[in-house]
């Protein structure tokens, strides 16, 4: 069949059952769609639907819809070609779970500020650009051993380690592409086994902040540039790459991926974007391509 609904649970609560692979068929088939025999990638963890006769916006709109409360992510695209070669990775909230200028922030008792400001930049509520160069200029005189302070507060999203270890077992390239800063995505770049990062830099004097950003600032206009530039020089057709991130400065990243995934993003960026996860953790992308439980890769952090 030419399309494929992925059905993904929480790993750690493994809650997907046969009832609700059910109501998804159901659901399809209410709306004419020919169903396929579910198959299981990985038990109670992600099912996949292959269907014909309803194209993946009808359908994606149809199975929210019908399946309201269920825990678990959805996520339909065409069968051909969902196994994609590029990676591109958001770094904040999406493969780390910290927003590293608000663990910064913290040190100069402003967390709840700056907090507040990263929020609605990543709502797309306020310039990111803006928002950026203001949040820095309040960081000025830090010293920079507080970046390292700080990184040692970073913890890994769930599934980051598998997803970028099973792409690139399988031939994959992947890219760490952040609006925050390269102090800390070349350490994580390091760490989880991207081939490269881009971020934006911390202008520094004497050792300490100087409450200015390197310019020109890396924004939305900059990932997705990033994209087609890593496409390009890798000979990556657009259609064979996956995006991810959880802000308004990814969107554009996201829309223009083969498929980008939202991934427990902010408002505004859920509403917009083409494919969602809010349930799962980061092995969603790869089921989402059809790896199977036994294909994903289980690295462990080393520091």
């Amino acid at each position: 069949m030419n399309n494929v609904l992925t059905l993904i649970a929480d790993p750690a609560a493994a809650d997907l059952d046969d009832s609700t692979v059910g109501a998804a068929r159901a659901a399809l088939k209410d709306l004419g769609a020919e169903t396929g025999a579910p198959d299981w990638l990985a038990p109670g963890v992600a099912c996949d639907i292959p269907f014909d006769g309803l194209n993946c916006d009808q359908a994606d709109a149809a199975l929210h819809t019908a399946l309201p409360g269920r825990p678990v992510d959805l996520i339909t695209q065409p069968a051909e070609g969902r196994r994609k070669r590029l990676l591109v990775a958001d770094m904040e909230s999406t493969i780390i779970r910290q927003e590293m200028l608000d663990e910064l922030a913290e040190l100069v008792g402003l967390k709840d500020l700056i907090a507040g400001i990263t929020w609605r930049a990543m709502n797309g509520e306020i310039d990111f650009k803006d928002a950026l160069r203001e949040r820095v200029a309040l960081l000025k005189d830090l010293p920079v051993e507080a970046l390292e302070q700080v990184y040692g507060r970073v913890e890994l999203m769930p599934g980051a380690l598998a997803l970028v270890a099973t792409m690139k077992a399988n031939g994959a390239y992947c890219t760490l592409v952040s609006g925050g800063f390269k102090f800390f995505t070349e350490r994580v770049r390091a760490e989880v086994g991207f081939d490269e990062d881009q971020a934006n830099d911390f202008e520094i004097a004497d050792g300490r902040l100087s409450g200015r950003a390197v310019e020109p600032i890396l924004d939305k206009d900059a990932k997705v540039a990033a994209l087609i530039r890593v496409a390009g020089a890798h000979r990556i057709p657009l259609r064979e790459s996956i995006a991810v991130g959880d802000g308004a400065n990814d969107l554009p990243m996201l829309q223009a991926a083969g498929l980008g995934v939202a991934f427990h993003a902010k408002p505004a960026v859920a509403a917009q974007a083409r494919a969602r996860v809010e349930r799962s953790d980061l092995t969603a992308l790869l089921y989402a391509q059809g790896y199977r439980a036994e294909e994903i890769q289980a690295p462990r952090r080393t520091s």
